[in-house]
């Protein structure tokens, strides 16, 4: 069977090589209906993750495994150890995605790869400090740097002790560091105590 290409003929509808994920009212937004899109499953330039997302075979681009978690878990946020990596804060390299999403928010299928864990925040916590990062094509959502140290020091027993004091002592040397955010974030997570108590260790 030849290969479809991402531009089909007699459409106008060009899927760009530079995203990654697509959603099904994206697609059909490029005017592509749902007998096209299977064609390009077919063809093997889309691979179908779920009934709502589908994956760009032919994507040309830097690779995240962050672009993958708004296809299986939409309300995503990346958070604590993955964002301390995207921020540089550490050097240790978690075996998975870590995600928030809302507490009575609902996951109902995860991918073998890659591997995501899913935290349920509540609602305040959810909510605070939500960034959205963009990168060519493609995007994802991920708490700002302050947003994560909190997290990191609130689950400092799960996350190692070792791990966060090495986030901390990182985020400290950063020039763009935010300490009055950060102490009004710890604040609002009410963790704000032995926030500062590190602090006066590490300052």
């Amino acid at each position: 069977m030849s290969k479809v290409p991402l531009l089909l003929e007699g459409d106008a509808a060009v899927l760009p090589v530079n995203q990654k994920i697509f959603s099904v009212q994206e697609l059909k937004g490029r005017g592509l209906s749902l007998y096209k899109i299977n064609r390009l499953v077919d063809a093997g330039s889309l691979i179908k993750l779920n009934k709502s997302y589908y994956e760009n075979a032919e994507y040309r681009g830097e690779e995240s495994d962050f672009y993958y978690v708004q296809a299986y878990a939409p309300q995503g946020v990346i958070c604590l150890l993955s964002a301390a990596v995207y921020y540089n804060l550490t050097t240790f390299i978690p075996n998975a995605v870590d995600v928030a999403i809302p507490r009575k928010a609902k996951v109902s299928t995860m991918p073998d790869w890659p591997q995501m864990n899913i935290h349920y925040f509540t609602d305040d916590r959810y909510s605070l400090g939500v960034r959205t990062v963009k990168e060519g094509a493609n995007q994802f959502q991920i708490y700002d740097m302050e947003k994560t140290v909190v997290d990191i020091v609130f689950y400092r027993e799960k996350m190692g002790i070792e791990e966060t004091r090495e986030i901390l002592v990182n985020y400290l040397q950063r020039k763009d560091r935010n300490l009055n955010r950060l102490l009004k974030y710890a604040k609002l997570m009410k963790c704000d105590t032995v926030m500062r108590q590190y602090l006066e260790v590490l300052v």
